[in-house]
């Protein structure tokens, strides 16, 4: 029996990413019909709009963090599998990912046969983590108390801390986030309480040394 054509929507503000993934499936026996958004707006108006098996999400959208297109996605549509495809490295985002309601997490220099085998997965309805996450993970539980101190931040305040390392002022992170500048300033007070520190210039070195930073 001929299985039904998939509709997967790719949401990534490089177009060759976006081709990549398409490219994937052009030896698949099965059709796909694919949309395409290249901003977290053009995305958000497609998943209110239409219906899809699957979207593959990348973390880093230009002015708007990934992470929060991923929680709008399920207050949209809170059945939608998300499978995020990032840059980023499965160590520090992965596991926020899947508290925002992700169904997998894969990184995008993964060979191609293991992006069609995620991707499949996830469309399917299933939950995929490789293998060396989910060791991690185990490992994990036996330490929580032993967790680097970013571990406790918020989503937010994870945002804030990566842009402040990344060389950005207060105003620069309320233009991008669209928040106030007190909002931002509030968000930098929390965060350095929390990690144990005083200044920006602690908080890059701590960022840094952690490749919390791209």
């Amino acid at each position: 029996m001929k299985r039904p054509m998939k509709r997967i929507l790719i949401i990534d503000d490089y177009a060759v990413v976006r081709d990549g993934v398409k490219k994937i499936f052009d030896e698949q026996p099965n059709a796909v019909v694919f949309g395409e958004a290249s901003t977290a707006s053009e995305a958000l108006q497609l998943v209110r709009d239409q219906n899809w098996d699957l979207a593959v999400l990348d973390l880093s959208l230009g002015n708007q963090s990934g992470l929060d297109v991923l929680k709008e996605f399920k207050q949209i549509r809170p059945r939608l599998p998300v499978l995020i495809l990032s840059m980023h490295s499965e160590e520090e985002y992965a596991r926020r990912a899947f508290k925002a309601g992700a169904s997998g997490y894969i990184t995008k220099d993964s060979s191609s046969a293991e992006l069609a085998k995620a991707v499949n997965k996830v469309a399917a309805g299933g939950r995929y983590i490789t293998s060396a996450l989910a060791e991690r993970l185990v490992f994990d539980l036996g330490r929580k108390s032993d967790l680097p101190p970013h571990k406790s931040l918020s989503d937010r305040e994870f945002e804030v801390m990566r842009l402040i390392a990344s060389g950005q002022t207060v105003t620069e992170i309320a233009e991008l986030l669209s928040l106030s500048d007190k909002t931002i300033s509030t968000y930098r007070a929390r965060l350095l309480e929390k990690m144990g520190m005083k200044t920006n210039a602690e908080l890059t070195r701590y960022a840094i040394r952690n490749k919390l930073v791209d």
